[in-house]
């Protein structure tokens, strides 16, 4: 009851703002998930869905909608009695499933440089340009989007649609845990400079050095998880 009240008061206090129009399911998606990425929605939270449908102005099907995505992200669980809380998985649970999604990055990343045409390619440098002049100045959860981003334009530049299927799949799930990666304490220069070399491989169409690229940005991010909060960066 203590964290139901606690989400009331962000509620209360702007945290999430209803909207004029109707939300759709994936709008009331990406507001809770931002809550759950910056852990405004602590691990094992119960979600009050009514309080919050009221807030937002809209009806429980888009927000039962909204819940179903959080849920195939791996964000959301449900209790036996069908009620949603904020998932918990373990640190091993989560590890397992970086080591696959290692194992798709560095595949992703070496078909792309066979068949990543030149727009691909400058989307990819723009990307990382991106959050090299931006690095100072973007938020947490900014920074984390285009770092998504930079990944996810990867593997669509495989051209391998059961490859970019199955990473959407495991990525959704490990939102959180490679957001929390992604906010160590002087972790972002790490992860600037492990960009500069996927996007250098890439470009070279080196496929050997793309795929060492990509298994060592991940095996940076488990890494991460392993270690204590206190370095975790929460600006």
């Amino acid at each position: 009851m203590a964290k139901e009240n606690m989400l009331l008061a962000l509620l209360a206090d702007g945290q999430i703002e209803p909207n004029e129009r109707k939300l759709l399911g994936t709008e009331t998606a990406e507001k809770l998930r931002e809550l759950i990425l910056l852990e405004k929605l602590p691990a094992g939270m119960f979600i009050p869905e009514r309080d919050i449908a009221e807030v937002l102005g809209i009806s429980r099907t888009p927000m039962r909608e909204a819940l179903r995505i959080l849920e195939r992200e791996g964000l959301i669980e449900y209790t036996s009695t069908r009620r949603s809380r904020v998932a918990d998985p373990s640190i091993e649970e989560l590890l397992q499933s970086m080591s696959v999604l290692s194992t798709l990055e560095a595949l992703g990343g070496e078909i792309a440089c066979s068949n990543a045409t030149k727009k691909d390619l400058r989307k990819i440098k723009h990307l990382n340009q991106t959050m090299l002049d931006k690095s100072d100045v973007f938020s947490s959860i900014d920074f984390f989007k285009t770092d998504m981003a930079f990944h996810s334009s990867i593997i669509l530049a495989s051209r391998n649609r059961p490859l970019i299927e199955t990473h959407q799949t495991y990525n959704a799930k490990l939102w959180r845990s490679r957001f929390l990666s992604s906010r160590r304490q002087r972790g972002r220069k790490t992860t600037l400079q492990q960009h500069q070399n996927i996007t250098n491989a890439l470009c070279k169409r080196d496929a050997v050095e793309i795929s060492k690229a990509m298994r060592g940005h991940i095996d940076t991010a488990m890494r991460n998880l392993e270690r204590p909060n206190s370095e975790v960066n929460y600006t």
